[in-house]
């Protein structure tokens, strides 16, 4: 029992390491710590007690802090208006162009210009990097959301409920009173309605008023 308990914390700091998600990656590992703990108490090995000790705290740490920041609502997340047609932008999505269409399969391509001023593209960022794209497309007071994207490392960073929470005042300052949306797939589906998208009484799709 003692080895298969030295497997089992192997196994998870293993697969904390495949994870794309820096919450995840921290509460994995922090079992695959505790469990390699136990396993060097049970042993009488001191350095691996004492190395995954310090594991522990250290995700412990980062953990506490990434909560903390989740009930304040604020702190690490941002957002920032950028032109459609900016060099960076149009990089940006050349890269994450197979990830975006995994969410929103009708996704084809940026907007060929910012002339008509009519298309939106906001970067979200968290602790000042980008971390996710916005791109909206105004129709009187509302704002068409055509592409709600954020990169595999934040997807538990909290940015989609913060932007449709505290952070849509940015959609408000642009004269928007509703934003609406379409779901073609089941994944993009339950995160418009966790984000508190309704069915939209006056079109096709998901509205949310602001």
């Amino acid at each position: 029992m003692t080895e298969l308990l030295g497997y089992l914390g192997s196994a998870l700091v293993v697969v904390s390491l495949t994870m794309r998600s820096l919450l995840r990656l921290r509460i994995i590992s922090l079992a695959g710590s505790a469990t390699f703990l136990v396993y060097g108490l049970l042993i009488e090995s001191w350095p691996i007690v004492i190395t995954n000790a310090a594991i522990a705290v250290i995700n412990l740490w980062y953990l506490r802090i990434e909560y903390l920041v989740r009930r304040s609502g604020h702190g690490d997340l941002g957002v920032s208006r950028i032109r459609v047609d900016s060099p960076f932008l149009v990089d940006f999505v050349r890269y994450h162009l197979d990830d975006i269409r995994r969410f929103q399969p009708d996704f084809d391509r940026l907007p060929a210009t910012d002339e008509d001023e009519r298309h939106v593209a906001l970067l979200l960022t968290r602790d000042g990097l980008p971390a996710g794209l916005v791109l909206g497309r105004r129709d009187g007071d509302a704002l068409w959301i055509e592409l709600d994207y954020v990169l595999r490392e934040h997807r538990d960073s909290r940015l989609g409920s913060w932007l449709y929470g505290t952070g849509a005042q940015v959609f408000r300052e642009m004269g928007a009173r509703v934003l609406k949306a379409e779901a073609l797939t089941v994944t993009h589906d339950r995160y418009l309605a966790r984000m508190g998208f309704a069915d939209d009484p006056d079109d096709t799709g998901y509205a949310l008023a602001l």
